[in-house]
C-alpha cells in the first residue's frame, strides 16, 4: 500500500519542461530542443547550424565547435553546463570524419569525460555530416 502511494506521489511530481534558447538553431520539425525532466535534461539531436538557422562550412572541426557550442547554449539556457553532461550521442556521415571530430570533442571533455557512443550513420537530417545529442544533470 505504502510502495504504491509512493509511486503516485513520485510520479505526480514529475515535471517535464521544454527548454529553448535563442543562442541555437531552431527546431527543423515537431521537437523541442531539450526538455528537463526534473533534474535531467535531454538535448536532442544538434547538427552544424548558426543559431540563425545556416548551415556551417569548413571542416568537421568547424561543424564540430558549432555542435559543441549550440549543446553548451541550451544546457545554459536548462541549467546545466557542458561538465554536466553524462552520456553523449555523436552521429557522423562517414567515420572517417572521426579523429578530426574527436580532436575538437577532446578539447571541451579532457577532464570531465561522459559516458560515450559514436556511430556511422548512412544519412543525418538535412545532409549534415554530424549530429550529437547530450543527456545532462541540472547544476545544483
Amino acid at each position: 500500500m505504502f510502495r504504491q502511494a509512493f509511486k503516485n506521489v513520485a510520479r505526480n511530481m514529475t515535471t517535464l519542461t521544454p527548454v529553448k534558447t535563442q543562442l541555437a538553431p531552431p527546431p527543423a520539425a515537431s521537437y523541442s530542443q531539450a526538455i528537463k525532466v526534473n533534474n535531467l535534461i535531454y538535448v536532442s539531436g544538434q547538427i552544424p547550424y548558426t543559431p540563425e538557422n545556416k548551415p556551417v562550412e569548413g571542416s568537421i572541426a568547424d561543424k564540430t565547435e558549432q555542435v559543441i557550442q549550440n549543446v553548451k547554449n541550451i544546457l545554459v539556457e536548462a541549467n546545466s553546463d557542458l561538465e554536466k553532461i553524462v552520456k553523449v550521442n555523436i552521429f557522423l556521415a562517414d567515420i572517417n570524419y572521426f579523429a578530426e571530430f574527436n580532436s575538437v570533442y577532446g578539447k571541451y571533455f579532457n577532464v570531465h569525460k561522459p559516458a560515450r557512443s559514436c556511430i556511422a550513420a548512412k544519412a543525418l537530417p538535412l545532409n549534415v555530416d554530424l549530429e550529437m545529442e547530450v543527456i545532462a544533470v541540472e547544476k545544483d
